[in-house]
């Protein structure tokens, strides 16, 4: 079941308030910096505030939580309490950055604030072929202009695949990606997965926000039977194409 969260409530400002204030902390404590991605810190700081909200403890938002009451789900090794110990023994220092990109080495921000990879990505024209088209439904990742140029080929007839979005319904309701099929939020996965359980054999793409969660989602899938599961590399921050918002 797909929990809702309205983020125009005083409630969820408030605590969104002091979960900036945690994160902020967090930063000081351990040395780090945020991503020099805005919109990334905004989206891990706005799952935060959900799951703190939900489950009354701020559950890292890139990780389904595990267990059907308060005391499964804290005692639950599976569950990443923010900061979580992975992220600070073992991701942080070896790539630069935890597994959601919020908490980064200063090393990793200058590295990125220097890198004009992502500009590049963004300015990839779409014309590809129908072969082309079908050939990206091989890959194991696909880059925004890609799916672009999959979206139009599936309206065309072309190819067949599912779109799925990762995030969580209120980032789903506040923008997406034009013909997006389902929403499978990371966070309550496994309860949402049911919408494509029959779809095993048909192509799947998964996008988040920035591409960790639904890499992790895609890891999932293809040990469940899955048989092609693409991850959208970067992630709806760099989608050039048509958006759309609202709850239908």
């Amino acid at each position: 079941m797909i929990k809702k969260i309205d983020t125009e409530t005083d409630e969820f400002q408030i605590e969104l308030e002091l979960t900036k204030q945690f994160t902020d902390k967090v930063c000081e404590e351990h040395g780090l910096f945020y991503n020099p991605e805005i919109d990334v810190n905004e989206s891990i700081q706005m799952g935060l505030t959900r799951n703190k909200m939900i489950y009354g403890t701020r559950f890292c938002p890139c990780f389904m939580v595990v267990g059907q009451t308060k005391e499964e789900q804290v005692n639950n090794k599976e569950n990443r309490l923010c900061p979580c110990t992975p992220a600070l023994t073992n991701e942080i220092p070896q790539k630069g950055h935890c597994h959601c990109a919020i908490f980064c080495t200063p090393e990793f921000v200058k590295s990125q604030e220097e890198s004009s990879l992502i500009v590049e990505e963004q300015t990839h024209s779409k014309g590809f072929t129908k072969e082309e088209c079908k050939d990206f439904l091989k890959k194991e990742q696909v880059s925004a202009s890609e799916i672009e140029a999959l979206l139009e080929a599936r309206e065309l007839g072309f190819v067949d695949f599912l779109l799925v979005d990762t995030r969580e319904w209120m980032e789903w309701v506040g923008t997406r990606i034009k013909g997006t099929d389902f929403l499978v939020p990371t966070t309550s996965f496994y309860q949402s997965l049911d919408q494509i359980e029959g779809k095993k054999d048909t192509p799947i793409i998964l996008y988040c926000h920035s591409g960790s969660r639904s890499a992790y989602c895609q890891r999932i899938m293809l040990s469940n039977g899955y048989e092609t599961v693409i991850n959208f590399d970067y992630g709806i921050m760099t989608y050039q194409g048509e958006l759309e918002a609202g709850e239908e």
